[in-house]
């Protein structure tokens, strides 16, 4: 049996999807009470993209943003991280997508102003774009499909047979964004089912897909066709399925400061590795460690830790990377402790 992880082409890995400005509270705290709000920068493919770049794979971000200053804000911070824009689309009818963050007792909600946005007006014609010539890996979110019917079917074409580059996908469930959850379900299950790599998260899995699903072998019974399924369990592990084959690799402890963009990271990391043809735990450990890159900071996109400490972790027995916990600079040996 062949569970050694898949093998990526040279090229750069290509992040299809939208990115707004991101209004957040400053300080921290509930939206209707702020009298500040900072300005960032958010969106599931981007936030992919700027990690990737960040562990040295080839990067490049594919979208729309308007004539806007949001648009060139959102332009200088993702080509500022090392990913090429070249192939981003300024639409001079159509505005920026925002939206405003709204921290609170359980948690932190999203509002969105989206509707008619410029990457909403997006369509499979994309697909056609040089941008996307000589890919790797395309790598794609349930988020794009629930923009608009354009968005819709620019993934379901480069879902189909015979597509000139393997693809992931992030089934990244907004329930925001869509009528309801069964629309939801109806959608992203035979999306997710006809890619090659897969991502999602337990929770998700079962809001979307009810209470069949109570564990990772049941979301791969779901989704039996990708050639590796990742199923990421919160704060507790992440089990990657090559085939039938099933590797499980438990969450590192961290010091959480915000959770919104860990998913992103996670997912950046363990492409990285398997850009890197790296073996598929060590492939999950980079998932996790990218992610808590994203855990230790407000924002979405945190620093990696320092090559040496990366390398320490990776290269780790099992009982030490079960024992480890990281602080929230994670850049000095000092910050990793193990029990």
């Amino acid at each position: 049996m062949n569970t050694a992880a898949p093998k990526l082409g040279p090229g750069p890995v290509v992040c299809v999807g939208e990115t707004m400005a991101a209004l957040v509270p400053d300080p921290l705290g509930p939206l209707e009470s702020a009298d500040r709000l900072g300005v960032a920068v958010a969106g599931a493919e981007s936030n992919v993209a700027l990690y990737l770049a960040d562990h040295g794979v080839p990067a490049r971000w594919v979208s729309a943003v308007g004539d806007d200053p949001f648009g060139r804000r959102v332009l200088a911070r993702i080509a500022a991280g090392g990913v090429d824009v070249d192939g981003v689309r300024v639409d001079p009818d159509r505005p920026t997508g925002l939206l405003f963050k709204d921290p609170g007792e359980h948690g932190t909600r999203v509002h969105y102003r989206r509707r008619d946005s410029a990457a909403s007006a997006l369509t499979e014609d994309l697909l056609d774009d040089p941008a996307l010539h000589g890919a790797a890996l395309l790598h794609l979110s349930g988020i794009t499909p629930a923009l608009s019917a354009g968005c819709r079917t620019l993934v379901e074409r480069a879902l189909r047979p015979g597509r000139p580059c393997p693809v992931s996908f992030d089934v990244n469930y907004r329930p925001a964004l869509w009528s309801g959850r069964a629309a939801a379900a109806e959608v992203l299950r035979p999306l997710a089912d006809r890619a090659d790599i897969v991502l999602v998260g337990l929770d998700e899995a079962q809001a979307l897909w009810g209470d069949t699903v109570t564990d990772a072998p049941s979301v791969r019974a779901l989704l039996a066709r990708p050639r590796v399924l990742v199923v990421k369990d919160g704060a507790r592990s992440a089990t990657a399925f090559v085939g039938t084959d099933a590797r499980t690799v438990p969450a590192l402890t961290v010091r959480v400061a915000e959770p919104v963009g860990a998913g992103d990271a996670f997912a950046a990391g363990f492409l990285a590795g398997l850009h890197r043809g790296l073996p598929v735990e060590r492939a999950l450990r980079l998932g996790h460690l990218t992610a808590a890159s994203a855990l230790r900071v407000p924002a979405d996109h945190g620093p990696l830790p320092a090559p040496d400490v990366l390398t320490a972790l990776l290269d780790a027995d099992e009982a030490t990377w079960r024992r480890t916990s990281v602080g929230f600079e994670m850049s000095q040996p000092g910050d990793i402790r193990t029990a």
